[in-house]
């Protein structure tokens, strides 16, 4: 009997010692459960105020005369002049595009009874594209160089300087994180905040809307950037309720 009630006694030591090593296993299991499933999800709006990092300057200008030929030698004689006021000024040969001439007969392509006073205009542009913002505004400025010359270079809407930026992903991926390690110091909603919770990996980001505008129509190489934004982190030290 006394046989019987001790084998009992230690069938039952074991299944309780069990119980509580499975518990124990099962614990941890749905914390490491939960822990992969805690995430937050931050939306946030990145916007800046910056300076263009790269320009195209369409630089023209024209020759006009009676004899073609003659024409011709006077424009490339003001090309020359351009080219070396654009090189002296800081520029190099891959920055400028020579584009081809464009010819016009004013005596051919006159409908009007009045004789135009001279028959060829040839108009010739450079082509400017470059991450030296500063230096082409200063030479696009500085033209009074040209001028004394004898080159006037053409104010034409169809040879816009063109300013753009193309930091886009540096605003993006320096000031996401850290703005949303800032957004997590204070508790969300259905959030129970644990102080010294950290973030882990990233689970998900999705790039948003993002636009890049003119500060105003005086300044076009300054812009407006705005970029949003959507992130998914795995946290540590934070409990859902």
């Amino acid at each position: 009997m006394d046989t019987k009630i001790i084998s009992s006694s230690l069938i039952a030591v074991g299944i309780i010692a069990g119980a509580f090593t499975l518990g124990n296993q099962l614990e941890q299991g749905i914390r490491g459960f939960k822990d992969a499933d805690r995430v937050v999800t931050v939306k946030g709006l990145s916007e800046k105020e910056v300076k263009a990092n790269h320009v195209i300057w369409p630089v023209s200008f024209r020759e006009m005369g009676n004899d073609l030929s003659q024409v011709y030698d006077q424009l490339e004689v003001k090309q020359n002049m351009v080219l070396k006021y654009l090189k002296d000024g800081g520029l190099t040969d891959e920055e400028i595009t020579i584009a081809a001439p464009k010819l016009r007969d004013n005596l051919a392509d006159n409908y009007g009874s009045q004789r135009p006073p001279f028959r060829y205009m040839i108009t010739q542009v450079l082509t400017i594209s470059s991450d030296k913002v500063d230096v082409v505004r200063k030479l696009d400025e500085a033209q009074r160089d040209l001028l004394k010359a004898g080159v006037g270079l053409t104010n034409d809407y169809s040879y816009m300087t063109k300013y753009s930026y193309t930091g886009l992903n540096e605003i993006k991926t320096g000031d996401d994180r850290s703005r949303h390690k800032r957004t997590l110091k204070k508790p969300h909603r259905n959030l129970l905040w644990i102080p010294g919770s950290t973030f882990r990996k990233i689970r998900r980001a999705n790039q948003g809307i993002f636009s890049i505008t003119d500060r105003d129509e005086n300044t076009p190489f300054i812009k407006n950037v705005r970029v949003v934004t959507t992130v998914e982190y795995f946290l540590k030290g934070l409990t859902t309720v």
